[in-house]
């Protein structure tokens, strides 16, 4: 099944030549992660990463905010393994999108909270509207952001992190970029403009090296520096013998545009 044909209750999906569009659509629960959404955005994700010629995806929401967080109603009263199950799907989610080859932009509008936040800091990159917010709230209602937590304190420092964790203050959306967690800030009506400028700058590389790169990157951030030069030198090396960068190269020197392959 082609990715347009997929249908979903809590999700609309969009394939536009090289970029994929996955928009949450749950406006009335403010694009809450009720289990089912989480499930639907990991099947999604998952199609769009074995989808032919997609080099790019847009997650974006309709609706009053970009994402609320957990669906709260789903987590009261719960016995230990639900609790379990909850947060392993929100993580399997969260590794998903890590793992995609393709990046992941996420064009945020209004507020992204809690596990909202979570999701938007998970996202390779993110372009914000001037008036979002970006929170982790949970310690006011005795729920500690620690899922959102991982993704949050890999984004932003030490101190801003567990200053947002520790009072549930929210960041604007210029001092979410000022704080490395957001790339772009845009009025609200460029919004889905620079996004999309954005990701079609993106798409004209090789999907195939943007993927490697990927990949590339998340696996030496958190390594020692010569273990990380150990892995960027062997990814290199494999790199160069790819055929789009043997073409990529000629290009350069033949002074033409390149003609991606692929591999």
């Amino acid at each position: 099944m082609s990715l347009t044909e997929r249908s979903y209750e809590h999700l609309l999906i969009d394939r536009d030549g090289l970029v994929a569009t996955v928009t949450m659509n749950r406006p009335v629960k403010r694009n809450a992660l009720s289990v089912a959404h989480m499930e639907e955005l990991i099947d999604a994700f998952e199609a769009i990463g074995s989808e032919p010629g997609c080099a790019v995806v847009v997650l974006r929401a309709v609706g009053p905010v970009f994402c609320a967080g957990h669906d709260i109603a789903e987590m009261v009263g719960r016995s230990p393994a639900d609790y379990e199950h909850i947060f392993a799907v929100c993580t399997r989610l969260m590794l998903t999108i890590r793992d995609l080859p393709q990046p992941v932009i996420a064009q945020v509008h209004a507020l992204a909270t809690a596990a909202g936040c979570q999701l938007a800091a998970t996202c390779d990159l993110v372009v914000a509207a001037a008036d979002a917010s970006f929170a982790t709230p949970g310690v006011r209602i005795g729920l500690f952001c620690s899922t959102p937590m991982v993704a949050l304190s890999r984004a932003v420092g030490q101190k801003t992190s567990m200053e947002m964790l520790l009072t549930g203050d929210p960041l604007s959306a210029q001092e979410a970029r000022e704080a490395g967690l957001v790339n772009r800030v845009v009025p609200g009506d460029l919004l889905a403009a620079t996004v999309a400028e954005l990701a079609a700058r993106i798409a004209q590389a090789s999907p195939a090296v943007v993927a490697l790169g990927k990949r590339a990157f998340y696996r030496q951030r958190e390594l020692p520096l010569d273990q990380a030069y150990d892995v960027a030198r062997e990814v290199m090396v494999g790199n160069a013998g790819y055929q789009d960068a043997q073409e990529g190269m000629s290009a350069f020197l033949d002074k033409r545009a390149p003609v991606w392959r692929g591999r």
